[in-house]
């Protein structure tokens, strides 16, 4: 009976000191904001113009720490095993957390859905389907016809097996019934240097190299990935609205917890991050990125996460691709 109670005390202390340390959150200790891409990246630039009004906000020091590898999953997995309890979060783009359960079905390490507490939704940027200069007079219909006359002998750039550039352009051959071959390079600096040159006929690239090109002439764009029209990409209609409701293939950044962070960290996490993105100064720095700012609720950004890890997975396990 006296073991009993004493159990019972013990329990009641511990909870008593895990409301207190959550009301106090957060003390001295700083806030790691865990970017698993390099320092320059674009989710880098926006997370770390993010990180100095969140930290005069909660009145405390927030690090940026870059840990990138493996397409982003280095750094994922690091925040997934992380004491859940608001000095570390997460600030990715989508790959790590939609496509890579499936692109890493032995290796990943960590469970997205299962493993993080999502926050809110930063920023989002569709991708622009870009074109040879032989192709500039043509609209997108006249340019699947061209590829359907020639199966199999046209060629489209990817940044990479199971590159989110790669799975889009998948994507989309499959709607569009066409078929062209793949070949991957470095980065989009050199898929855009072989579609100049004609090595590639097309491409889905992001704004930030295509539209330099496009505006100089030298390579044309047929539609964008978002279901809607893009402000800051005038004259370039979704692909949504040409043919193929519902395509949707954007980038988008957001920021998660681990998984079992406390409700009350989790919730003015959300207010004071929202509240940030949706400020004029990040909408301005989101648009000059090519991104646009959101700030959603932690509930949006789940349902987000759960809808496109089911659409990427059909498009993966239809290739039959692994990087394990």
């Amino acid at each position: 009976m006296k073991t009993r109670f004493a159990r019972n005390i013990f329990v009641a202390l511990i909870a008593m000191l895990s409301c207190a340390a959550q009301a106090q959150w957060p003390t001295e200790r700083p806030i790691h904001l865990i970017v698993p891409f390099p320092a320059g990246s674009s989710p880098d630039l926006l997370a770390r113009h993010i990180a100095i009004p969140l930290s005069k906000e909660l009145k405390q020091a927030v690090v940026i720490e870059n840990k990138p590898g493996a397409g982003g999953n280095i750094g994922t997995r690091q925040v997934a095993r992380a004491a859940p309890d608001g000095y570390t979060l997460l600030y990715t783009i989508n790959g790590p957390l939609v496509t890579a359960p499936a692109l890493y079905k032995k290796t990943l390490g960590y469970a997205p859905l299962t493993d993080f507490a999502p926050i809110t939704l930063v920023a989002t940027s569709p991708n622009i389907l870009v074109v040879g200069n032989k192709f500039k007079d043509l609209s997108l219909t006249e340019f699947i016809s061209q590829v359907r006359a020639k199966p199999g002998m046209l060629n489209y750039g990817s940044v990479g097996t199971g590159s989110a550039s790669q799975l889009a352009m998948e994507l989309f051959e499959n709607q569009a019934s066409i078929d062209m071959n793949h070949v991957p390079y470095a980065g989009f600096p050199q898929v855009m240097t072989a579609l100049i040159a004609g090595d590639i006929q097309a491409a889905f690239m992001v704004p930030a190299i295509a539209m330099p090109q496009v505006k100089a002439g030298k390579v044309h764009a047929l539609g964008i990935t978002s279901l809607e029209a893009v402000e800051t990409l005038p004259g370039i209609e979704p692909l949504a609205k040409q043919g193929f409701p519902g395509f949707e293939a954007t980038s988008w950044n957001a920021i998660l917890a681990p998984a079992g962070t406390p409700g009350p960290i989790l919730e003015r996490l959300s207010l004071v991050l929202t509240a940030i993105i949706q400020s004029q100064d990040m909408k301005e720095t989101a648009t000059r990125n090519h991104f646009t700012a959101q700030g959603s609720s932690a509930e949006k950004l789940q349902q987000l996460m759960r809808t496109e890890t089911e659409r990427w997975e059909a498009v993966i396990n239809r290739l039959q691709i692994s990087l394990d």
